[in-house]
C-alpha cells in the first residue's frame, strides 16, 4: 500500500507546484486596479509615473530609478515593446520577455501598471484602422497589463479606458485615448518636400463612439485631477511626425471640448517623440491653460542631432535624454496643486514645473 501511496503523494505535490508556478501572481493583475487591493479608496494617489518607447533588446536600467520614487501608479504611453508585425505569437513572445524581465518585474511586483499603446505596441509604425490584426493585438496588450478577462475593455473595440482612484474630493481621473483602432489614415508629404505628413483635414484620431465616451467620461466626472493619456503628441504643431496636428479637425475638437467642460487639474500626457518636453495652450477666449507632458523614451532616445527642434508651445528645455515622468500632486489645499518632473538614468532631475491650470 505505501509502495502506492508515495507515488501518488509525489504526483499530487508535483502537480500542485506546476499548478502554482502557471497561475498569474495575483498581486500583480489587475485585480490592484479593479478591486481596490493595492490602492484604498481612501487614500489619495501623490505620485504618478507614467512613459513609453521601451524596446525589450535594449537594457532596462530606468525601472529601479523609477521605483526610487515609489510612485503610487505607473501609466505606459505606448510603444511598450517594439513589435511591429502582423504574427501574433511573436508579439506574444516580445510581450512576456518584458513583463518577466528581472527588473521590470521587480518593479510591477510593488507598483500597480495601467497603459494605453502607440504604434510599435499596436503592430505597424505608424499604424491606423486599416491594421489587420488590431483585435488580437488589443487582447495580447491586455494580457500585458494583466486586465481581467470580464472587463469592458476585453468586449469593446479599442483599447481606451478610463480610471478613477481616491477618496471624494482627492480624486483623481486618468482616461486613456486610443489613438489608433479608429484613426484615419495619415496624408503623406510631396516628395522632395521635407514634410513628413501634410494635414489630413478631415480626418479624425478617435472615432465617434470614443470620442462621445470621452465627453461623458468628463462630464460625469467629479474628479479634481484629470490625466488624458495617449501615445501621439496633442498640442505641437510645429515637428515633422505623428502629432493630433496631422488632423486639424480632431485636435480642434478635444480643445474645444477641454475648453467647454474645463475639467479640473487637466494635464494632457504622451509619449512616442524619444524626447521630454512640457508644452502648454491657452485656449482663445476660455480663460482656460492645458499643460501636456511628453515623456520618451525609457530605454533610447532621440538620435537625430542635439538641436532642440522648433516648438512655440514648448515651456522650458526639450530633454534629449532616456527618461520618465512624474507627476506630484499636493493634496493640502482644498485645492490640489500639481507639479510635473522628468528625470533620466539615476534618477537625474532634467525639468521641473508647476502644471496647475
Amino acid at each position: 500500500m505505501k509502495s502506492l501511496l508515495l507515488p501518488l503523494v509525489f504526483f499530487l505535490i508535483f502537480s500542485n507546484s506546476l499548478s502554482c508556478q502557471n497561475k498569474p501572481d495575483a498581486s500583480l493583475q489587475g485585480g490592484a486596479l479593479y478591486e481596490g487591493q493595492k490602492l484604498p479608496k481612501d487614500k489619495p494617489l501623490q505620485t504618478i509615473a507614467f512613459g513609453s518607447c521601451n524596446r525589450v533588446d535594449i537594457d532596462q536600467k530606468m525601472w529601479p530609478a523609477i521605483l526610487a520614487n515609489q510612485p503610487d501608479l505607473w501609466i505606459w504611453l505606448g510603444d511598450n515593446i517594439y513589435a511591429d508585425t502582423d504574427d501574433m505569437d511573436a508579439m506574444r513572445s516580445m510581450y512576456l520577455k518584458q513583463k518577466h524581465h528581472p527588473e521590470y518585474r521587480q518593479f510591477r511586483a510593488s507598483t500597480p501598471v495601467i497603459g494605453i499603446w502607440d504604434d510599435h505596441d499596436y503592430g505597424v509604425n505608424d499604424g491606423d484602422k486599416t491594421y489587420a490584426k488590431k483585435k488580437e493585438s488589443q487582447q495580447l496588450m491586455l494580457d500585458f497589463l494583466d486586465v481581467p478577462a470580464d472587463a469592458a475593455v476585453r468586449k469593446q473595440e479599442g483599447a481606451y479606458q478610463s480610471f478613477t482612484f481616491g477618496p471624494k474630493g482627492k480624486r483623481i481621473k486618468v482616461i486613456l485615448l486610443d489613438g489608433r483602432y479608429f484613426r484615419d489614415e495619415l496624408k503623406p508629404g510631396a516628395p522632395l518636400s521635407g514634410v513628413r505628413y501634410q494635414p489630413n483635414e478631415q480626418g479624425d484620431m478617435l472615432g465617434e463612439k470614443q470620442w462621445q465616451w470621452l465627453e461623458q467620461e468628463l462630464k460625469t466626472s467629479d474628479a479634481q485631477v484629470h490625466l488624458i493619456g495617449c501615445g501621439v503628441q496633442f498640442i505641437p504643431t510645429e515637428q515633422r511626425y505623428e502629432k493630433w496636428a496631422n488632423f486639424p479637425a480632431a485636435r480642434k475638437r478635444l480643445l474645444d471640448l477641454l475648453g467647454a467642460l474645463q475639467p479640473k487639474g487637466a494635464l494632457l500626457i504622451s509619449g512616442d517623440r524619444h524626447i521630454a518636453e512640457l508644452n502648454k495652450i491657452d485656449l482663445p477666449g476660455k480663460s482656460y491653460t492645458v499643460y501636456e507632458l511628453t515623456s520618451s523614451g525609457l530605454t533610447h532616445t532621440w538620435s537625430l542631432g542635439s538641436d532642440p527642434e522648433p516648438n512655440a508651445f514648448r515651456v522650458g528645455n526639450m530633454v534629449i535624454a532616456r527618461n520618465f515622468a512624474l507627476l506630484r500632486i499636493d493634496w493640502s489645499k482644498p485645492a490640489p496643486t500639481l507639479r510635473v518632473e522628468v528625470r533620466g538614468l539615476g534618477n537625474k532631475l532634467l525639468l521641473d514645473q508647476p502644471v496647475t491650470n
